[in-house]
């Protein structure tokens, strides 16, 4: 392993790919990332380069597991949707190819520093990276419970997981193939109060993201969102991805790839940003043209880091697989 920088931030690999398993509708990958695994935590996503036709920038995903150990010192998993050139390259890596990813990236999900019920609410393949917070709270003593919901069943990821891991786990599918039919939104209310929730988290459609804040935020209970946004650079140069956020000095616009992807939901101004009632459907990947990518789905919000602060900080790791 050669290694080039410090110590510090995001590290750029070239990762092999360990495994690509079929997950529904979705696909996973399983990648020798030591350094990123090392430094990962849920809420945070990686950047890896696609080498489809056409295509120039890098796609971000939110970071679904990491482990250390093994043979390969330390793996990470990221959950894909194939809808357009980039993804569709993506699923169609075997195991033993390379790729070069930089990450983590953004900022985690703040765990509590006490013991709570946290519910965990996931969209589509924004419950992946949910599934990772699960088992970091659980470890931590934290009770953990489930409400995932999607289009169909086969968006739905591993339902084993949430069901195994939590102490009370719900369901919904809009066309009513799982569980409750309807939208996880339909069941917030009620599992708050089955599951006695001190706090929520959630990842999935913005929409989601806004509707299920606006729930807690009537029910008293705290809720930290991941944002799904495209993103162009992913370390905060470009401003592609900005979202408004409300501050001490009134609406400031903040750049998700660096001040998120987690937010506190009541400081997002949603009805001040672009989203509206929408679809769980994403959209194209084929956007290099327009300085955007696809995005899955990620701390103080009043924050303005510094714009060089992860380039700067990037370092180059050489590990496994074949350049």
């Amino acid at each position: 392993m050669s290694v080039q920088g410090r110590d510090v931030g995001p590290v750029s690999m070239t990762c092999e790919v360990l495994d690509r398993r079929r997950l529904g509708r979705y696909w996973g990958l399983t990648l020798s990332a030591p350094e990123i695994a090392r430094r990962a935590a849920p809420g945070q996503f990686v950047n890896i380069a696609v080498s489809a036709p056409g295509t120039l920038l890098r796609r971000p995903f939110s970071i679904a597991g990491a482990a250390l150990g093994g043979h390969v010192a330390g793996t990470i998993d990221v959950v894909l949707d194939p809808h357009g050139p980039g993804t569709d390259m993506l699923a169609g890596v075997p195991p033993g190819a390379s790729l070069e990813v930089l990450g983590p990236l953004g900022r985690a999900f703040p765990l509590p520093q006490r013991r709570v019920s946290a519910l965990l609410v996931g969209g589509g393949y924004g419950a992946a990276p949910m599934y990772y917070l699960g088992e970091r709270l659980r470890a931590e003593g934290h009770r953990v419970n489930f409400l995932v919901g999607a289009a169909d069943s086969s968006r739905i990821i591993d339902p084993i997981v949430p069901k195994r891991m939590a102490t009370w786990s719900s369901f919904t599918t809009e066309d009513g193939s799982m569980g409750h039919r309807g939208r996880v939104t339909d069941l917030l209310a009620e599992d708050l109060e089955t599951t006695a929730a001190e706090v929520v988290y959630a990842c999935g459609p913005n929409a989601m993201l806004a509707a299920v804040g606006d729930i807690c935020e009537a029910a008293g209970v705290p809720c930290q969102v991941a944002v799904e946004e495209h993103m162009a650079c992913g370390v905060g140069v470009c401003m592609t991805c900005i979202l408004p956020i409300h501050t001490r000095k009134g609406v400031q616009n903040r750049r998700v790839c660096v001040d998120g992807p987690v937010f506190t939901s009541t400081r997002i101004a949603w009805e001040e940003s672009r989203y509206t009632e929408t679809a769980h459907e994403p959209v194209d990947d084929d956007l290099d043209d327009r300085d955007a990518s696809d995005h899955d789905g990620r701390g103080p919000d009043d924050s303005r880091a510094d714009e060089g602060h992860f380039t700067a900080g990037v370092r180059t790791v050489r590990t496994g697989g074949r350049r």
